[in-house]
């Protein structure tokens, strides 16, 4: 029987189902995913009756019920200290969430604008003045923690940070965010990791619900 439910959307579209969902694989938690569709009519009722916030992703664990992102990746790093899933070094484990935390709650321009999706390209899309300023930022973070802490992830191992940007990673791709060498390769190690790949994998296979040319 396994110890977790972790309560997902589309894995094509589900951006933040992304970030639950590599938080748990990090930590070896066993788990079953359950699917609720983003786009179909009941999503919103189905969610109501998962949890308050009534978004996924949702985990459930012996009797708790955890949502949002970084809760749940907080959750489960506490359950096993050993997949060390933050910077070991204080200093560096409060630049991380901090950049974690500017991911939870800003880049409203990217977001808005660049849909997470995985087995669509979209080149040539210009940006938008908020998107365009978000991406800015966002390669000034990765570069920072590249150039300070010798990568090849954010913070030198792999990290619940690494895991706050992995779909913004996605989006870059989807999108041919224009980058120098520096942010390719960490791209491409994040893109590389297993636990993406099988999230592509299985992206691919979904059935396609929404109109993609504009998606």
């Amino acid at each position: 029987m396994t110890e977790a439910t972790l309560i997902i959307g589309n894995k094509n579209y589900s951006s933040w189902s992304l970030r639950g969902w590599l938080a748990v694989k990090m930590s070896d938690l066993e788990f079953e995913e359950k699917l609720v569709p983003l786009f179909e009519d009941n999503h919103a009722d189905t969610m109501a009756r998962e949890t308050p916030a009534g978004k996924v992703p949702v985990l459930l664990h012996n009797g708790n019920t955890i949502w949002e992102s970084l809760a749940i990746a907080e959750y489960v790093a506490e359950l096993n200290p050993a997949a060390k899933m933050w910077p070991l070094d204080a200093g560096r484990r409060a630049e991380a969430r901090s950049i974690a935390c500017e991911m939870l709650s800003g880049f409203t321009g990217l977001r808005s604008q660049y849909h997470m999706n995985c087995r669509k390209v979209f080149p040539g899309i210009e940006a938008t003045e908020a998107c365009a300023n978000d991406i800015a930022r966002i390669q000034t973070i990765w570069r920072d923690c590249l150039t300070k802490h010798d990568g090849p992830f954010l913070f030198g191992e792999f990290s619940i940070a690494d895991i706050m940007y992995a779909p913004v990673v996605s989006r870059f791709k989807t999108y041919a965010v224009p980058v120098d060498d520096t942010i390719q390769t960490y791209m491409d190690a994040v893109l590389d990791l297993p636990d993406m790949q099988d999230w592509y994998a299985a992206a691919e296979t979904e059935p396609w619900v929404i109109e993609e040319e504009e998606y």
